[in-house]
């Protein structure tokens, strides 16, 4: 039986990258994106021709109904769920300093980035916990994308970084929690990638970049991801739950 996997905000960025990697190894996958699905119509009739097994899993994680919905499609598309990359992420509405970020934009940033991941994960594990008991030999794998800034702080977008940070230890109580069970929990923490979201500050991280901020001197692309999420799903890196990758070209290596 082919494997499943759902990429929440997978129709772009680094999100995308992981759905290209995970069906150039045979994966259906579900595509989950806030925009209507005629919206990424062009993407999905690409990725269909050339051989991909693809739904749009149309959804905002922040918004329980939404939740809820994006659980039922995946069961009525797929009838079960292998893989669950929480990838889906904003950034802050505007960057302020830490002592002036607004209790709506606190609010806004994370109920999307942790309180939508959290319990949409809940509600897919116990999915997956079903399925394992019915089919103990299936292997089922949940992947975390926070970012390096679960651990560098940055005092203009503080909303954010706690958003990651509190994924951080969402990922470790996942993995302590699903270790008896036999379903690894892994954190991916990528470091400047070159997407939409960084798309405002690409110059400025490519001057820093020039200036030695990166032991390997490029940005980060979503490939780069896409290929780490492959391998961990793969199960080729066994006896390993809850540990943390960071794809960041070597930037948090403390250098003299």
């Amino acid at each position: 039986m082919s494997k499943t996997a759902l990429v929440t905000g997978g129709s772009r960025g680094i999100g995308f990258g992981i759905v290209k990697a995970l069906l150039s190894k045979g994966y259906k996958v579900g595509i989950n994106g806030v925009r209507d699905e005629s919206s990424v119509q062009e993407l999905l009739d690409g990725l269909r021709s050339a051989g991909g097994q693809v739904e749009y899993v149309q959804g905002n994680i922040g918004d329980a109904e939404d939740r809820r919905q994006m659980v039922k499609t995946m069961k009525e598309k797929f009838g079960q769920l292998n893989v669950l990359v929480n990838n889906a992420g904003v950034a802050p509405r505007e960057r302020k300093d830490v002592l002036e970020i607004t209790e709506d934009d606190f609010d806004y940033l994370l109920d999307i980035n942790l309180k939508g991941t959290f319990f949409l994960t809940q509600e897919i594990v116990n999915w997956m916990v079903k399925q394992k008991n019915v089919a103990p030999a299936e292997d089922f794998t949940i992947v975390n994308i926070t970012s390096v800034s679960a651990e560098v702080a940055s005092i203009n977008r503080g909303e954010y970084c706690i958003s990651k940070a509190g994924l951080s230890m969402m990922s470790k109580l996942l993995a302590v929690r699903l270790g008896e069970i036999g379903i690894p929990v892994f954190e991916v923490r990528p470091g400047v990638i070159e997407t939409d979201m960084t798309a405002g500050v690409k110059e400025k991280y490519e001057q820093k970049i020039k200036e030695g901020l990166l032991v390997q001197p490029r940005l980060g692309i979503p490939e780069d991801i896409g290929k780490i999420v492959s391998a961990l799903v793969s199960g080729d890196i066994p006896y390993s739950t809850g540990q943390i990758l960071t794809p960041d070209g070597g930037l948090m290596i403390q250098r003299l």
